[in-house]
């Protein structure tokens, strides 16, 4: 039965995290690859986000300098985006295109964007199930009987929100990038000859929300499959 388990895991569990890991690896290498390359106007990021900002009727957003790599991410709630140094202060064209991303959240906000309402609705129900969800799994697992295979499931329940906030993450993520691509080249801040190296920084990007997703499901399905497996 435990050799069973450690196979469901390994099939279910491993690729998802062998593709997360190769993913944070890639978005990595492209940044750092891009953040050698300036561009042609020699914006900032934090100048950048400032320009799309204002330019779109939001200059009550501040734009403040957070530490971190890649810790960059727009706060819906103080209005708030934070750039980490390497984006505030590089004038590359990674730094544009996470800096651009960024303020593409912001105009989410703006507009009300469904699916950014949804996700942030989530965020205090997925912060409880993330963690406390598979601790009630296991307890619940190792109980077996009537009452334990219950409490399994209110834990495999607890851990779903984790996972459909990983999905719902998917198009939010990518509409900001669609945004930010527009907003660069429409607004003149970048060159389009510049715009390969931003898309391929934001496409990188985009892999990591991906590879998360597939990994909260990977790990659901897991869950799911003991508690059949032990019912059968």
């Amino acid at each position: 039965m435990l050799l069973g388990n450690y196979f469901l895991y390994f099939l279910f569990a491993l690729p998802a995290l062998i593709l997360g890991l190769w993913a944070q690896s890639r978005v990595r290498s492209t940044f750092r690859k891009f953040s050698q390359m300036g561009t042609s106007r020699g914006l900032t990021g934090a100048q950048i986000a400032r320009s799309i900002l204002d330019s779109q009727g939001l200059s009550n957003v501040r734009v403040e300098r957070v530490q971190g790599f890649l810790s960059d991410h727009y706060d819906p709630i103080q209005k708030v985006l934070r750039l980490s140094p390497d984006v505030y202060d590089g004038a590359s064209v990674a730094a544009a295109g996470v800096a651009a991303h960024e303020a593409g959240h912001a105009l989410q906000d703006k507009s009300n964007y469904f699916p950014l309402t949804i996700r942030s609705a989530m965020v205090p129900s997925v912060q409880f199930g993330s963690w406390l969800g598979p601790i009630i799994f296991i307890v619940g697992f190792l109980l077996s009987g009537t009452v334990g295979t219950t409490i399994a499931w209110v834990g495999l329940g607890l851990f779903g929100a984790t996972a459909l906030f990983a999905v719902v993450t998917l198009p939010v993520e990518f509409d900001a990038s669609n945004r930010a691509k527009q907003l660069l080249t429409n607004q003149g801040l970048m060159f389009q000859d510049e715009m390969t190296g931003v898309n391929r920084v934001l496409n990188a990007a985009a892999l990591t929300y991906v590879a998360a997703a597939i990994q909260a499901i990977s790990t659901l399905l897991y869950y799911a499959f003991l508690l059949l497996g032990q019912r059968d």
